[in-house]
């Protein structure tokens, strides 16, 4: 890597809770298949704040936190094939080798050699550059006319709310509840019309994102479960039965619970939420309803079809970026982030400002 420099600035996590920006060494090839990218945009997750919490046991403490990003490829290890030097990239928030049991069936999330690692187990991308292990399946070429702002959700939030959108088997015309307007459960709105949806019903408690989704116009019907009874409201809206699938993206006890008892018999209930404490399924109370859960990290396979949505126009997610701070801020971010401000969505983090 030519007229690079040794160091760059890196955001690591302590066991303590406590976060640090400070100089690491920037990212070497260490495999064949690796490939370094030149951050370009970055963002913080709840995920990232989980891992802070130590809520995320396979999580390493002093690891550079970050796994949602775009940027530019600055090199390559020598069997990379797909991308190139040069190259503007979408990041998968996994790394997958694409060729075990479980990536062949389409289970990166499960993969053998690789799984959701980034910012998680290894170095992450909140830092001027990152290593990307198996990067022929992990990076994306970002199309022409999308730019780096376009395309930074591909990776992780756009495709959790797709993968949300998948586990509830939308036939045309459903209707689909998704719990939690937050940036997953805004995208999942957006992915389940996609997928045909006939009718989208949006919960939270948080008013100014209900608003939001207003404005952006991604839901039929908005519910706040402080103010409404969301079960008597959507099984008037659905013929006295419930949702055909529900969508939960909140990760609280009261949505979980919520989750079952707003889905009409035989629906399924996807689950693309992280939470902090374990959920029980209460049997009895759910028995009759042959109700089926699908959970787990997202599968985050359909990257190249998103961006072509982008692309074309079909799903936008610039809205979702609510403040735009450079990485020598970015400490002051993650307060702003976890503060869950007002109208706060996403933070964009952006390259030095001397850069």
């Amino acid at each position: 890597m030519a007229n690079m420099k040794n160091t760059m600035k890196a955001l690591i996590w302590h066991k303590d809770g406590s976060i640090e920006l400070t100089d690491r060494p920037v990212p070497k090839i260490l495999h064949p298949k690796d490939a370094i990218v030149k951050v370009t945009l970055s963002s913080i997750c709840t995920s990232d704040l989980h891992i802070i919490h130590n809520a995320v046991p396979q999580a390493v403490s002093e690891t550079i936190l970050g796994h949602e990003f775009v940027g530019e490829v600055v090199e390559t290890g020598a069997d990379i094939k797909n991308i190139s030097k040069g190259d503007r990239v979408s990041a998968n928030c996994e790394t997958f080798c694409g060729e075990c049991f479980f990536c062949k069936r389409g289970y990166i999330n499960n993969c053998i050699k690789g799984g959701w690692k980034l910012g998680c187990t290894i170095d992450g991308c909140q830092a001027e550059y990152v290593r990307v292990p198996y990067a022929d399946t992990g990076l994306t070429k970002i199309p022409d006319n999308i730019s780096y702002k376009n395309a930074l959700f591909v990776g992780d939030i756009l495709s959790s709310g797709y993968f949300g959108a998948l586990m509830c088997e939308i036939q045309s015309g459903d209707t689909i509840a998704v719990i939690g307007a937050g940036p997953v459960g805004l995208c999942a709105m957006q992915c389940a019309r996609i997928l045909g949806a006939g009718k989208i019903i949006a919960i939270d408690i948080d008013e100014s994102r209900l608003n939001i989704v207003k404005q952006q116009n991604l839901a039929d019907i908005t519910l706040n479960p402080n103010t409404d009874n969301c079960e008597k409201i959507i099984k008037e809206q659905t013929d006295k039965r419930g949702a055909d699938g529900v969508i939960e993206a909140a990760g609280t006890k009261e949505t979980f619970k919520l989750a079952w008892q707003i889905a009409r018999p035989n629906a399924v209930v996807g689950i693309v939420a992280m939470y902090e404490e374990a959920q029980i399924l209460p049997l009895p109370d759910m028995y009759g309803k042959n109700l089926t859960f699908k959970t787990g990290g997202v599968d985050a396979t359909h990257c190249k079809e998103l961006l072509q949505l982008i692309s074309e126009g079909k799903i936008n997610t610039d809205f979702l970026i609510s403040e735009e701070i450079p990485l020598e801020n970015i400490i002051e971010a993650y307060k702003k982030f976890s503060q869950k401000q007002e109208g706060m969505l996403k933070i964009a983090i952006t390259p030095f400002l001397n850069e």
